[in-house]
């Protein structure tokens, strides 16, 4: 799921185990909402304020409490159009979305943290986990 238009940066993440069990496989999406002229799916990176978003850059989910729960590095990111309108151009105003698969068990809350940036609330909506940057 891609929201547009007002939505900088979107995380989804199903959520689902407690306690001891095994945290259950999910991908974490980040839309990055930096408006970059870019042909539509090619590889990109945040570009402006958002420039620690980017191939190799350290990302952990962490509940509210500040815990680790998932880790890694984020793989690059893939241009995706900021609106469905065809401009009949091979170059299109773009966001950058980084998909990342992750297992986190179900918490109270949620924040991403990408390269020691501050921590990103995370919304709860339905099986996502949903964050806009900025807010």
């Amino acid at each position: 799921m891609i929201l547009r238009h007002g939505v900088a940066l979107l995380l989804v993440a199903a959520v689902g185990g407690c306690g001891g069990e095994a945290a259950p496989d999910t991908t974490v999406r980040v839309l990055v909402r930096d408006i970059n002229i870019r042909e539509e799916g090619v590889d990109c990176a945040g570009t402006g304020a958002y420039t620690f978003f980017h191939n190799r850059a350290p990302y952990r989910v962490v509940d509210g409490d500040g815990e680790t729960l998932a880790d890694g590095e984020l793989p690059p990111g893939k241009a995706v159009r900021t609106f469905e309108e065809d401009l009949e151009v091979d170059r299109v105003p773009t966001y950058c979305e980084f998909a990342v698969p992750v297992a986190v068990p179900a918490r109270d809350g949620y924040q991403l943290v990408v390269a020691d940036e501050a921590p990103i609330p995370l919304t709860a909506n339905a099986d996502a986990l949903v964050a806009v940057v900025p807010s």
